[in-house]
């Protein structure tokens, strides 16, 4: 049977954040059985639940936030446990953002990793697709489908030289999320960072922490990790925000020209359609492995 997890021993990092260009220090704690993930800002003592009701800004990226209180940018870090399978865990940190590290999960599933995953006595709930569910908004498309386990697709579609339309599809597994999913780190392009810095947005962000695309190609000296880096990335924000649901989800997600703020809406139409899951407790055997190539 499949059991929650959480890490065997205390981690911390430290770095700057994309958005912010503030250098916080994060400290990810174990914590018992359905807990869930919770954040604590320490320098503020605020609380906040990773959740979908603590969503307050998906502008660029998804921010949590309670009374108040902020934090900027969870995506990849949740990402990171979602793929470890990972279900409680306390995540102190003593700024407004999570640390962008190279601007992908990989760094992240390093630290976790040498944390240690320790499984708890508690089996783990899933939500199993039972019917379609569908988002349309505009020209975006989301739709879950029955399915045995979790399987994304994702394409988008950009007008530029260097790519144009990408589609990705894998079924998740610790193992696959690791090797293609987490290295793939997050990208934009030269002509908006103006607007962003404007708007207090990408204050830290550098070709150390991001693919940046101009109007001939890739900034970065070292190019692309993967040739399709781009839509692996946005598979990674779609996985990090799956964990806002507070369950591992079982079906077929696909999605097109999606982003942060059209993940939450479909969370939220998902939550609001209950005829179309249900809970159940899988009978699978647990396998754990934690080392990877």
């Amino acid at each position: 049977m499949k059991y929650q997890r959480t890490i065997k021993k205390r981690v911390s990092f430290k770095g700057i954040g994309l958005h912010t260009g503030r250098v916080s220090r994060v400290t990810l704690r174990p914590a018992p059985q359905d807990t869930g993930v919770v954040f604590l800002r320490t320098d503020r003592n605020a609380m906040i639940r990773a959740s979908l009701s603590s969503v307050v800004d998906t502008a660029f990226a998804t921010t949590l936030g309670c009374n108040g209180t902020r934090i900027k940018t969870v995506e990849h870090l949740l990402s990171a446990l979602t793929g470890l399978g990972i279900d409680n865990l306390i995540i102190e940190v003593d700024g407004p953002e999570i640390p962008i590290l190279d601007g992908s999960s990989i760094p992240l599933v390093d630290i976790l990793l040498e944390a240690g995953i320790k499984s708890l006595k508690q089996r783990k709930d899933v939500i199993k697709i039972t019917s379609p569910v569908c988002l349309q908004d505009g020209h975006i498309n989301i739709v879950a489908l029955p399915y045995d386990g979790l399987r994304i697709t994702y394409t988008i579609h950009f007008k530029h030289p260097v790519f144009k339309n990408q589609t990705f599809s894998l079924d998740l597994a610790e193992e696959r999320f690791v090797n293609d999913v987490a290295p793939a780190r997050t990208f934009g392009f030269l002509k908006n960072v103006e607007m962003l810095r404007a708007n207090g947005l990408a204050l830290g962000g550098s070709l150390d922490n991001a693919v940046v695309i101009d109007e001939d190609g890739i900034l970065n000296p070292e190019g692309l990790r993967f040739e399709d880096e781009f839509v692996r990335h946005k598979v990674l924000d779609l996985i990090g925000d799956l964990c806002l649901l507070g369950y591992p989800i079982e079906g077929h997600i696909i999605a097109e020209r999606a982003g942060h703020s059209s993940h939450i809406k479909f969370l939220k139409t998902l939550i609001n359609s209950p005829e179309c899951w249900k809970v159940k407790t899988p009978e699978a055997v647990e396998v754990v492995s934690y080392a990877y190539a």
